[in-house]
């Protein structure tokens, strides 16, 4: 049976505008945080889009996000969890290395960027594999761009857009292939 994930990123937080990096350390969402979420949740019931199952990171800006989204049930999983930053967590984003992080943040206490997308992957390969034929999944920006990474050897889709806040990345998931379909993001100018 061929089902969808729909992995989605919270919406803006605090730390997002006062940019703070934002691993395991949470900040609220913002006013405008919540509108990208409902804006989110109307794209799905404009599109007929409903969920046998939902689950979210164990942050809390995941969750509200979640909520904002869908008032179905949903499973909060440590696995969907953002990248640990370590000692960097709710330090200026201007203290972030050149991109591709590597092994950066192990030096400083935090994750390594292999483990990191493994544990994400392991997890939304489980999920999928329990879940009903149409999922939610809300997670973070680095938890959606390391698994699109891990899978972007099954998919045409180019993968170099930006994941903003309330980005949507649309996955057909069968015989434990994830292949990335759409990644959806909204435009929020209007919130600006």
């Amino acid at each position: 049976m061929t089902k969808t994930l729909y992995l989605m990123r919270h919406g803006e937080t605090l730390f997002n505008q006062q940019k703070k990096i934002q691993g395991w350390c949470d900040s609220p969402l913002t006013e405008k945080g919540i509108k990208q979420a409902q804006i989110a949740g109307a794209y799905f019931n404009d599109h007929g889009i409903d969920f046998d199952d939902a689950y979210t990171s164990t942050s809390e800006r995941a969750s509200d996000t979640l909520e904002q989204v869908t008032d179905r049930s949903y499973k909060r999983v440590k696995g969907l969890k953002e990248w640990n930053f370590g000692r960097f967590e709710s330090e200026s984003e201007a203290l972030n290395p050149p991109l591709p992080y590597g092994d950066f943040f192990v030096g400083y206490g935090g994750e390594e960027e292999g483990q990191f997308r493994e544990r994400v992957s392991e997890t939304l390969m489980k999920i999928m594999k329990e879940a009903g034929k149409t999922v939610l999944g809300v997670s973070h920006g680095a938890s959606c761009r390391q698994f699109m990474r891990n899978w972007a050897h099954t998919s045409d889709v180019d993968q170099k857009d930006r994941l903003g806040n309330c980005c949507i990345l649309k996955f057909e998931f069968e015989h434990d292939t994830f292949r990335l379909q759409e990644i959806i993001n909204h435009d929020f100018s209007n919130l600006e």
